[in-house]
């Protein structure tokens, strides 16, 4: 029965799973959100409020906050606030953080789409260009060079290459604006920041994945039907090639999201990278919960988008996950 209906509704199953895989990994990422920032050492109010602060102040704040309250009553206020999304006031600003991450989620998300669209359309055309040119054990140069260039880039930090950036194209040439986001030009040295390592990354598996295809035998059927070379390499082979590359571009999303933190404290920039970093420094919970909640919910729902593409672009995936 359940074979039978696996084999009727395929998608339906495959959809259920992930569905069900989100769900149970949110809870897992809520939980760790909150459980992270209580094992932080010191007192969070002490340090909003500052060394000044009377006991009794404190004493008062902390009441308010639900802090002298039982781990697991905090716990189940946290969950009760998220529902109605409700993520807390923050202890540096007394602001509601919900109003604080509506402000700075889209210098993110901005930041990181800009960055995703570089990579992508950079990084895909020159690991199917240097596939191309590497077929068969050709162009021993090219091969070298496209190794030495992607592994120097993937070696380099993203904190070290932003801060080399700042140095080289905004105080020694002040060609390109250091800090904020000030408008066009104020992307491209975040961006770069945030793309070369990935881009290196995804032209290494495009070009892995480019000379795997061109070994097949229907790319040997289609040249000997002399077909012209932009229809075999564009038609048959990018296709093919594409496919086990979403599931790498997915993880470059999620590196990318996360690698915001360091690269828009290097640039003081308006999103919530910076703000996760200065929410640690001054023990600001609520604060913390939020971005890290919205960090974790972000990768996973990344994650899930991909699976979904993956068995779209191949129906077979959902056969084989049934």
């Amino acid at each position: 029965m359940r074979s039978s209906f696996r084999a009727r509704h395929p998608w339906l199953v495959f959809l259920t799973r992930r569905l069900g895989r989100f769900v149970v990994s949110m809870a897992v990422v809520v939980t760790a959100a909150f459980a992270m920032v209580h094992a932080l050492p010191g007192d969070p109010v002490r340090a909003a409020l500052g060394l000044r602060a009377s006991p009794e102040t404190i004493s008062a704040t902390r009441e308010k906050l639900g802090l002298d309250d039982p781990l697991w009553q905090q716990y189940v206020d946290y969950l009760r606030g998220l529902l109605h999304l409700d993520l807390g006031t923050s202890l540096d600003s007394q602001t509601p953080v919900r109003e604080i991450m509506a402000q700075l989620v889209p210098a993110t998300v901005k930041l990181g789409l800009t960055a995703f669209v570089v990579c992508i359309v950079i990084a895909i055309p020159v690991g199917l260009l240097i596939g191309i040119a590497t077929r068969d054990g050709r162009g021993r140069t090219v091969h070298l060079g496209f190794g030495g260039l992607t592994g120097l880039a993937l070696s380099v930090p993203d904190y070290l290459l932003s801060v080399g950036l700042v140095f080289v194209f905004s105080v020694s040439l002040g060609a390109l604006p250091v800090a904020g986001m000030t408008g066009a030009a104020s992307f491209v040295l975040p961006v770069i920041a945030l793309v070369v390592g990935p881009g290196a990354y995804l032209a290494r598996i495009v070009r892995a994945e480019t000379q795997g295809v061109l070994s097949e035998d229907y790319i040997r059927t289609a040249r000997a039907k002399r077909l012209p070379a932009r229809v075999v390499y564009l038609r048959h082979a990018l296709p093919n090639t594409l496919t086990p590359t979403l599931t790498v571009c997915g993880m470059i999303l999620a590196s990318m999201l996360a690698g915001t933190v360091l690269v828009e404290s290097v640039f003081a920039w308006p999103g919530i990278g910076a703000e996760l970093v200065d929410s640690v420094l001054v023990k600001d919970y609520p604060m913390v919960q939020a971005v890290a909640l919205f960090f974790g919910a972000g990768i996973l729902l990344i994650n899930l988008v991909v699976d979904v593409a993956i068995a779209a672009f191949d129906p077979r995936s959902t056969i084989k996950e049934s």
